[in-house]
């Protein structure tokens, strides 16, 4: 859809504004009418020259992610973090910048993949004359602040680290075929050009950096390859003959560290980034089960989308990917929000990978504390270096997605109050530390202020789950995440030794349920997006999975069998209806993938386990070739929209595959235990 107050390059042919003629009598006008409109006729139809969302394969170092388009092309890249100013940012504009390798034009290959067990694309290409084979990393390897400390990594060091290079290397497995190399990187979101020089003996490295006079810290990249590099204006360009058995490969890095200087070096990094991988992947446990492959995938993905120096975890790793097909629903995911980071962490604990909860607390724990040493209230998220405020601005000069304006940096959310955020870190904490039976001295206070700003602020109106830009509201949702607070802000009181204070939050607990139940419910039993409305939100099928009432309560089945019968579109769940939600924007979106995750997961606590099984076989088909998934799906076409890969929406897959294999597990042993569970 075209953004409400400017047509379609379609529309503005079909419907030409100069056309406004009086007829006369003998129909002239209206002949020239239909004359032109055959002429308009025989103009082909839009054709987007950017690739589909979910056609982008998906990088990452823990530093740095980047996103490849299936012809080669590296479209968005940000340096030195991943919330920097873009170097590549073809994805959001053609002329944004981009790295490409491949045979020389041929833009479709023939098949790819990722390598087992990581986050190593291969690429395999079939020309009339040969075959290709491309692989792509961002280059892990041993923990290399040996002789300094790093200035970045806050938190504890690991076995292994993030090496600042992008790495590509090409072999040709049969055949000849003619490879060409680009490089054009565009700094500060296409605000600045790129000046390359020469700065290896030959034609082996070439330097890109921004014109002297840029304001601002902006990156230097460094080309490394054993092909003849050229320089022809902003684009760094190679081209040669490969011949069956031949192998190069190219390097781009941003920091002192060294790039590889010859193939075998090269291979030697692609490979030891893949045991950095397999080493991750192996400590978690994985059912032996045809979605295993999903569920790995997705895994590793949300691994991606940490941020190492610091714990923080991204929502996502782009902005302004639409949430509908050209219109204004375009926001910066590239931030730390609380609610995502904590629900992500559900996942990860299902498969038995929670070490990054421990980064992730000591980040909330570093974010909370304020200069004087008081405790700073929670926000609903952060730079991924902790900056808590992250002003929202608008790219004019960037066309956009398939031109869905504005392009946003920065996200305006940040300081929304949205009253959830309390209730799902205490969750998480609570699931964290509920198997060592005991709760960190140093995380005490923090988790008690939380407590204490659940209670201060449950009666409040705020913005809810899905941070609407309209007024306020009694959000339902809000009210039992509340509830959540209270509830396992008592528990871990128990576990800390702090009678008196479970006593009291438990307590508050069952006032804060009551007040939901008498004003949060509807005539017919269901629960409702607010208090006094009748419109239903998807965010309510939370209610059996985060145990505010057991699965057997007839309002919990009424809720799920309302949500999935009336906020479907093609039987995939919708957010809310626009039309009767004041989220303060225009025009539609598409369903909400997590949400139709949540409903599989809410089916089988209700004992629908067929109608959860189809469903989940339905949205694993809806994946990516890649098995990736963005933030929404148009159930017409099947393509993906939002903000690519989604983390909110991989770690649902993962609860609700495992749901679902653990129901089936079940049928056979007669005892289900849910994938999520307090």
């Amino acid at each position: 859809m075209a953004p409400i107050d400017e047509p379609s390059e379609t529309e503005s042919l079909a419907h030409p504004g100069d056309l406004s003629l009086s007829i006369g009598s003998n129909g002239a006008a209206a002949s020239g009418l239909e004359s032109e409109g055959k002429a308009l006729a025989l103009i082909p139809p839009h054709r987007s020259t950017f690739p589909p969302i979910d056609d982008y394969a998906f990088l990452s170092d823990c530093e740095v992610t980047c996103l490849i388009a299936r012809n080669g092309a590296v479209e968005w890249m940000c340096v030195p973090r991943p919330d920097s100013p873009s170097v590549f940012g073809a994805v959001l504009d053609r002329s944004a910048g981009h790295f490409r390798i491949g045979p020389y034009g041929q833009n479709v290959p023939a098949a790819r993949r990722y390598l087992p067990g990581g986050l190593i694309v291969e690429t395999t290409w079939q020309t009339e004359t040969g075959w290709l084979i491309v692989r792509d990393a961002l280059v892990l390897g041993p923990w290399h602040n040996t002789d300094e400390r790093s200035k970045t990594h806050k938190r504890t060091p690991m076995d292994w680290d993030a090496e600042h290079i992008l790495l590509r290397t090409v072999k040709c497995v049969s055949g000849v075929v003619e490879l060409e190399m680009s490089c054009e990187p565009a700094f500060d979101y296409h605000r600045l050009p790129a000046n390359w020089e020469y700065t290896g003996k030959v034609y082996e490295e070439a330097t890109a950096t921004c014109e002297v006079s840029a304001e601002g810290d902006h990156p230097t990249l460094r080309l490394t390859t054993d092909l003849r590099i050229g320089l022809e204006g902003r684009e760094a360009r190679a081209r040669t003959r490969m011949v069956e058995g031949d192998n190069v490969y190219v390097a781009l890095s941003w920091s002192d560290l060294p790039a590889p200087q010859s193939f075998a070096e090269a291979e030697k990094k692609m490979w030891q980034t893949a045991e950095c991988w397999r080493q991750w992947i192996t400590i978690g446990r994985f059912p032996d089960h045809p979605w295993r492959g999903y569920l790995q995938r997705s895994a590793l993905t949300l691994k991606g989308l940490t941020y190492a120096p610091t714990g923080a975890l991204l929502a996502a790793s782009t902005t302004s990917l639409p949430e509908t097909p050209g219109g204004e629903r375009n926001w910066d995911y590239r931030y730390a929000w609380v609610r995502d980071s904590t629900f992500a962490l559900w996942g990860l604990y299902t498969l038995g990978l929670d070490r990054e909860a421990n980064d992730f607390f000591s980040f909330i724990s570093d974010v909370s504390q304020g200069s004087n040493g008081d405790l700073n209230p929670l926000q609903v998220m952060y730079g991924v270096g902790g900056e808590r405020t992250l002003h929202e601005e608008e790219l004019g000069h960037l066309s956009g997605y398939d031109g869905a304006k504005p392009v946003r940096i920065g996200n305006g959310a940040f300081d929304q109050e949205q009253h959830d955020i309390w209730g799902t870190m205490l969750d998480s904490v609570y699931l964290h530390v509920r198997s060592k039976e005991q709760v960190p001295e140093t995380l005490w206070p923090l988790l008690k202020r939380q407590v204490e700003e659940a209670v201060k602020h449950w009666r409040e109106p705020d913005r809810g789950i899905w941070e609407v830009r309209g007024e306020p509201q009694h959000f339902t949702s809000s009210k039992v995440m509340c509830w959540v607070a209270l509830d396992r802000g008592a528990k871990l009181a128990v576990l800390h030794g702090e009678k008196k204070y479970a006593e009291q939050w438990a307590d508050l607990a069952e006032e804060i349920k009551a007040d939901i139940l008498e004003n949060g419910v509807d005539s017919r039993g269901v629960f409702t997006q607010s208090y006094g409305s009748e419109s239903l939100d998807a965010s309510l099928l939370l209610v059996p999975l985060l145990r505010f009432l057991p699965a057997t309560d007839k309002r919990v089945r009424a809720t799920v069998i309302a949500i999935a019968d009336e906020l479907t579109e093609d039987g995939l769940v919708l957010r809310y209806r626009v039309e009767t939600t004041d989220d303060g924007l225009s025009g539609e979106e598409g369903t909400f993938t997590i949400c139709s995750f949540w409903l599989v997961s809410a089916l089988v606590e209700i004992g629908e386990l067929d109608r959860a099984r189809r469903l989940c076989e339905r949205l694993l088909g809806y994946a990516s070739p890649l098995k990736l998934y963005a933030e929404e799906i148009d159930t017409k076409t099947g393509r993906h929209l939002g903000n690519f890969p989604q983390a909110f929406t991989h770690l649902a897959l993962i609860n609700a595959v495992v749901h679902v294999i653990r129901a089936e597990e079940a049928d056979r042993s007669g005892q289900f235990k849910p994938a999520h569970s307090t």
